[in-house]
């Protein structure tokens, strides 16, 4: 256990590693914006597949572009403990979101063949494909394929605003990979993250231990009117989508307040045809997404909406249709995964708390099908999805220590329960 605890992350590197990546598809705010992908995407996904080889790990990429770096164990049959994230990002992305997670696992292969250790079991950098969903919705879609959620068919039939399919985008850059999604068996899964909120930051407290994952729902809607010259009709004979669309925007914020403080409710994506300043909108495309980490206040949530959706188009002569896209149940973590967190924290000297993450992670999906938990750092005014998203590189650097500790606590678990 000793040399264990010796083992140290190297975080100046890490953090070159981190400023390295973000020069691909940089914003001139400081973020990224690397869409899912994208030419883009593809160049990360290079970066990475050539450092994992020089590591002497075997990449393998599965049919939903999912990549996964193996360094050998001392037992060849036993299933990798995995670790890593996604490092594609929102239009308006930051440096940190995924990239952490996935950069953080690649920094303990190395740390790992610097001082020669040996684990039991293979270990695993996996970066997997979409898990922000800003281009083909929904979110975290590979894990979610991965993990038997979605069809992989469906999933490979999303389409982006621009009509491409996924699976042509995937083929485009190269990345669609030759074996199953799902059929890549794992040990266990452990996911470093920032936070995306104000908690850690609030209370100075270094880690996160991610209990588990809030309930998530996301809606696409679409409310029919008829385009009309805004000049020749008359007020009360209008049929504007865009009205309806906006007092429906409204009442999900109200629902969501209804149900405070858990409750969250968002309209983040908005399409108004046909768009033009003397054309009153005949229709609109919007998305809506609900969370709260208890099924029942989940389903009241929807049920609100959804009955709010039918009085405001009936009062205003519209029809709409709503499509439920994703339905991620709220998730409980492994506790022998948390566990191994929560002593990784300890020993490296880490104040450490417990916490439910708000955001939905490939983690969530993978423990359906793994044994998973997350680590969380802070990130500066808990602001994620934005340019300005930051973690410093004593932040990042802690996170990247106690994701190396955990995975070794584990393969050492398993060692002792198989060898």
């Amino acid at each position: 256990m000793n040399r264990l605890q010796n083992l140290t992350i190297d975080g100046e590197r890490l953090w070159r590693d981190l400023m390295e990546t973000a020069a691909i598809g940089a914003t001139p705010k400081g973020g990224i914006c690397r869409l899912t992908l994208t030419d883009l995407d593809r160049q990360a996904r290079d970066w990475f597949k050539i450092r994992a080889e020089a590591l002497g790990c075997n990449v393998v990429v599965d049919s939903m572009g999912a990549m996964f770096a193996r360094r050998p164990g001392q037992r060849s049959d036993i299933p990798p403990i995995a670790m890593g994230s996604h490092l594609d990002t929102q239009p308006t992305g930051g440096k940190f979101d995924g990239v952490l997670g996935v950069l953080s696992a690649l920094e303990t292969l190395r740390t790992l063949i610097d001082a020669g250790y040996e684990t039991f079991a293979p270990i695993e950098v996996v970066n997997w494909t979409n898990e922000e969903g800003a281009r083909f919705a929904p979110a975290m879609v590979s894990s979610g394929v991965f993990a038997g959620a979605f069809d992989e068919q469906w999933a490979s039939s999303r389409t982006d605003r621009a009509g491409v399919t996924f699976s042509s985008a995937l083929e485009a850059i190269g990345y669609k990979g030759w074996q199953p999604c799902g059929e890549h068996p794992l040990s266990a899964f452990f996911e470093l993250h920032i936070e995306q909120g104000p908690i850690l930051e609030a209370e100075n407290t270094a880690i996160g231990i991610v209990k588990g994952i809030q309930g998530i729902r996301w809606f696409e809607a679409t409310i029919q009117g008829q385009d009309a010259h805004t000049g020749a009709t008359p007020m009360h004979l209008r049929k504007n989508a865009l009205l309806g669309a906006s007092r429906l925007v409204d009442r999900i914020e109200a629902i969501a307040r209804g149900h405070s403080p858990l409750a969250v409710g968002t309209v983040g994506l908005m399409e108004v045809k046909p768009n033009s300043p003397n054309v009153v909108p005949g229709e609109v495309f919007f998305t809506v997404d609900l969370r709260h980490p208890e099924v029942s206040i989940l389903d009241a949530l929807e049920q609100e909406w959804r009955d709010a959706a039918t009085e405001i188009c009936a009062s205003l002569g519209l029809s709409f249709e709503i499509k439920k896209i994703l339905d991620q149940q709220p998730i409980q973590f492994d506790p022998e995964c948390i566990r191994c967190v929560r002593d990784a924290a300890t020993s490296s000297g880490l104040a450490a708390r417990e916490i439910v993450s708000g955001a939905g992670h490939d983690a969530g999906y993978v423990s359906r099908v793994a044994p998973s938990a997350m680590i969380f750092v802070p990130c500066r005014g808990g602001i994620s999805h934005n340019e300005a998203e930051y973690a410093s590189p004593q932040q990042c650097a802690a996170g990247a220590q106690v994701l190396l500790q955990a995975v070794l606590r584990y393969d050492r678990l398993l060692s002792e329960r198989l060898a």
